[in-house]
């Protein structure tokens, strides 16, 4: 029988400042901004269950990028792309889209669990995509980060208003011209992006805590949609951070500590506005 023994690391310090834990911090930021912008969007479309699916839909093509020597992230995103489009394009409606989630999310899972089988390779692979690995995030995946926020942003800049309109009441905005199909298209193929920088912090599994959680958290403590943005960014981001520091000093996995912090704002806030409603 194993034993893990939570000791204090004395050596903390030193450890965050070892230059893995560097990329972290910076993967950190770029998941914090992308995550909190499209948390709130989410939400607002009642698509938690499509972002959640679109982690599980990579599996797939993360499994088969091992199986054929590509990077993972490669993979990962390509499928999660593909489903995303599938997705938008099938469900027009909030309906609709959870029959095409399911559908989609089913054929990914199994065909996922097909390549693994295939190769050795990818079934050791598989605990980090599950679980994630953000202490082993490169270089170039950090260039990648930035230049992917940097697309969020000025995408978010064009469709912003025909894309919060869409998402708030779509039947009026159909009604005023705002053309839904695309906007869906849109939305998906963007949170695929999202969720393709996500899973390496937590992944595929728990990627919900931070694209979720505080989107979640941040729409009980403030009504407007930017301070939602805002303040989600910034508690996805606490919870980051705080996550790789305490796991410097304990021996605990990142991502299960980023997760719990994410839970824990989100169930303060929870609380507390409970008591302020009594």
């Amino acid at each position: 029988m194993s034993h893990v023994n939570f000791t204090f690391d004395p050596q903390w310090w030193t450890t965050l400042h070892a230059p893995f834990m560097g990329n972290a911090f910076l993967a950190g930021i770029c998941i914090a901004v992308a995550s909190g912008v499209m948390g709130y969007f989410t939400i607002a479309r009642h698509s938690t269950f499509a972002a959640h699916a679109l982690a599980h839909i990579g599996l797939p093509g993360a499994t088969g990028a091992v199986l054929l020597g590509l990077p993972v992230s490669m993979g990962l995103g390509i499928f999660a792309l593909g489903g995303a489009l599938t997705i938008g394009a099938l469900g027009k409606r909030a309906s609709q889209r959870e029959i095409a989630t399911g559908t989609v999310l089913a054929f990914a899972t199994g065909l996922g669990l097909f390549f693994a089988r295939l190769s050795t390779s990818a079934t050791q692979q598989m605990q980090s995509i599950l679980f994630g690995s953000i202490l082993t995030i490169t270089n170039g995946q950090i260039v990648g980060f930035v230049v992917f926020d940097a697309v969020l942003i000025l995408l978010l800049a064009v469709i912003y208003r025909p894309l919060l309109f869409s998402s708030l009441d779509e039947q009026v905005a159909q009604a005023k011209g705002v053309p839904i199909a695309l906007m869906n298209v849109a939305f998906m193929a963007v949170m695929a992006g999202v969720v393709t920088i996500a899973v390496p912090a937590v992944g595929t599994l728990l990627v919900f805590a931070l694209v979720i959680t505080p989107a979640a958290t941040a729409n009980i403590i403030a009504p407007s949609p930017f301070r939602s943005m805002l303040i989600a960014s910034c508690l996805c981001l606490v919870s980051i951070w705080g996550g790789l520091a305490i796991s410097a000093m304990f021996p605990a996995p990142p991502s299960f500590i980023i997760v719990t912090i994410s839970t824990l704002f989100w169930a303060v806030a929870k609380a507390v506005s409970g008591l302020r409603q009594r």
